[in-house]
């Protein structure tokens, strides 16, 4: 090799080796900056809307019957135990004491289509119909009337369904409406008698207190769900202490118009609630509500209420 051949090798190479370092600069300093733009972005990105994170995007239930092949019985109830798991995340995370037909706060945007999926993987999953007729009225009380019309078309016998159905349109305030369904449903076979009874009560007086009680003992009697059961028992225990305070009432007016002032204590009008069979506690002699806690005087002993460590629910 000659002398200027050598010389040409060498700058060649040189010329390669700066070229090397200048593109491994680049890289170096593409990913410096990658690195932090990065470090950027989440120091200064908006916060996250932990519940928008928690949702997570399902199939539609026609895509997830195609999708689920011959398993659609196994499919449903893995969407089905999604929804209990979703609601009972919701409700733990709340910290509150909600019942379960009171979960407007929470929410549950996500909670129809999951029910909707299941059951239209399995139309015959009539326990998923029976606790979204039960829940989903106060989210959505429209998605609730979709899906129990969705089990009634799937499951035309199933008197139950037209059993939850009424009861919407009765929290609804419909009771006409209530009333028709009712009466539909008591010409399935096999129809308990008092479901053509509750179509009548419901158009002589659909908004009392009986009816009320007839509905969430029916509820309470009918449904094999444990949640279910919970959430009418509750219900129940709302509306004996509505009467029940209203029996206090009338014994707090009477001691006034008497005595010419309201009680200080409940000792003073013990014996008086006793006549009216309400049960006191033995130390205070204070009435009893139906979760066993002692109602509360207020406005200096002339009206009573819940004590706020009541289990019966307010609203």
């Amino acid at each position: 090799m000659t002398n200027e051949q050598k010389t040409s090798s060498d700058e060649t190479h040189a010329t390669r080796l700066r070229q090397t370092i200048i593109l491994s600069l680049v890289i170096l300093f593409g990913l410096g900056c990658a690195a932090g733009l990065n470090r950027w972005i989440e120091t200064n990105r908006p916060p996250v809307d932990s519940k928008m994170e928690e949702e997570k995007l399902y199939v539609t239930g026609s895509a997830a019957r195609r999708m689920s092949l011959s398993f659609n019985g196994l499919v449903a109830d893995w969407y089905w135990m999604r929804s209990l798991q979703y609601v009972g995340r919701r409700v733990i995370n709340q910290g509150d004491k909600l019942q379960l037909d009171d979960l407007s706060t929470l929410d549950l945007k996500l909670l129809y289509p999951l029910l909707d999926t299941a059951a239209t993987l399995d139309p015959q999953f009539i326990a998923v119909y029976e606790y979204g007729g039960v829940v989903l009225p106060s989210i959505n009380d429209g998605d609730a009337i979709k899906l129990l019309k969705k089990g009634i078309e799937n499951n035309p016998t199933e008197w139950r369904l037209f059993h939850h159905l009424g009861y919407i349109y009765w929290q609804r305030e419909d009771y006409e409406t209530a009333s028709a369904v009712y009466a539909e449903g008591a010409k399935l076979p096999d129809v308990p008698g008092w479901m053509q009874a509750m179509s009548a009560r419901m158009l002589v007086e659909g908004g009392s207190r009986d009816t009320a009680r007839e509905i969430y003992t029916r509820i309470y009697e009918q449904s094999e769900d444990r949640t279910i059961k919970n959430m009418a028992e509750l219900r129940l225990k709302q509306i004996n202490s509505l009467d029940e305070r209203d029996l206090i009432r009338r014994v707090l007016s009477e001691y006034s118009a008497q005595e010419g002032r309201c009680p200080f204590d409940w000792k003073e009008v013990a014996s008086r609630l006793q006549a009216v069979r309400l049960l006191l506690d033995p130390n205070t002699g204070a009435p009893l509500d139906p979760a066993d806690t002692p109602y509360v005087l207020i406005k200096d002993g002339c009206d009573v209420d819940l004590s706020l460590d009541s289990e019966v629910p307010r609203k």
